[in-house]
């Protein structure tokens, strides 16, 4: 029987979302990788409970997270009706829908077919009664915003989501979204959206919207798929991602330029008596409208070296300034 560590609520940070009364732990345990059918199904369970007996919380899925896909959330199900039922108020539950799911016409993008029905799969996968926060996964070029609007706040009326959000939205239909979402008085409090060092396109424009408006922002790919960690400092080992002939990240994306980066970063964080992938998460945080960081792991290990980044959460002007001067 698992039991959760009693002190699991003293380390960890919790802020507000934007201006809601959902607070989440400043980094969130993302299972896009990892947790699904083809992935040691112990290993997962092991940095789940290690995850939650740091003060982790908010654990974020989406459907077609595995491989397979559906299988993360049916392992995580699993997990929770065996480790987490007695701790289920204590946990945040996300699921995204949007990206293609199942054949046929109504298995992808933001229509309110797709986005009802994949709620229902979720949740079924995962045995839940509902899931805590539910996102549109993708803006839908095709589908008018109002409906995407409108599944997500079916959602909430039916008890499926407390509260919902968007991911991958630009500036303007954000802003969009949030005036719909104002409309149909829907608990709309946080955007997922691609933030790291080497991917600073939030700055420009999306931050500002999120606070002036009082939503909340998580952070996906901190890490920036691995570039800001110490695997890519002597080039590209054979076993990475981007010696892989696919994915997000290719060895073209490893410049010269890029490479000289990461090692400049990499001196400053042993300045800071921390890893570079320490620094490239805490440095997400030093904006108020970022509510958490979603962090992905492999091992437990892995997970623990994450979190202990927040041992040290604050920088100095002159850190700052010359973080800024290397990117």
């Amino acid at each position: 029987m698992y039991c959760a560590n009693d002190d699991r609520y003293t380390t960890m940070n919790y802020r507000r979302t934007g201006s809601s009364g959902l607070l989440l732990p400043e980094i969130s345990l993302g299972l896009w990788h990892n947790f699904g059918g083809v992935d040691l199904f112990e290993t997962g369970r092991a940095m789940l409970r290690r995850g939650f007996d740091r003060g982790v919380t908010h654990f974020d899925l989406a459907n077609n997270y595995g491989p397979p896909p559906g299988s993360a959330e049916e392992n995580f199900g699993k997990i929770v009706q065996h480790d987490f039922r007695s701790y289920r108020d204590e946990m945040i539950v996300s699921t995204k829908a949007g990206y293609l799911m199942w054949p046929g016409p109504y298995g992808d993008w933001g229509s309110k077919k797709n986005l009802t029905a994949s709620l229902d799969q979720s949740l079924k996968r995962m045995q839940l009664d509902y899931v805590d926060l539910f996102y549109t996964h993708r803006m839908d070029p095709n589908t008018p915003l109002e409906e995407t609007v409108q599944a997500l706040d079916l959602a909430v009326r039916q008890g499926k989501a407390l509260y919902v959000g968007i991911s991958n939205y630009s500036p303007e239909k954000t802003l969009e979204a949030i005036r719909l979402f104002e409309d149909y008085k829907t608990p709309f409090v946080i955007h997922q959206v691609k933030y790291s060092m080497f991917q600073r396109q939030p700055e420009e424009g999306l931050l500002d919207v999120l606070r002036d408006n009082a939503k909340g922002c998580i952070a996906f790919s901190p890490l920036a798929q691995g570039l800001l960690s110490d695997k890519y400092l002597s080039g590209i080992p054979e076993s990475s991602r981007a010696a892989r002939a696919t994915g997000f990240l290719q060895a073209s994306d490893i410049t010269p330029q890029r490479l000289a980066q990461i090692r400049s970063l990499n001196e400053l964080a042993k300045g800071r008596n921390q890893s570079l992938a320490q620094m490239a998460i805490v440095w997400l945080l030093r904006h108020s409208t970022i509510t958490s960081v979603l962090i992905g792991a492999s091992s437990v290990g892995q997970l623990d070296n994450s979190l202990d980044a927040l041992k040290n959460s604050t920088f100095s002007n002159s850190e700052l300034d010359e973080i800024e001067a290397i990117l």
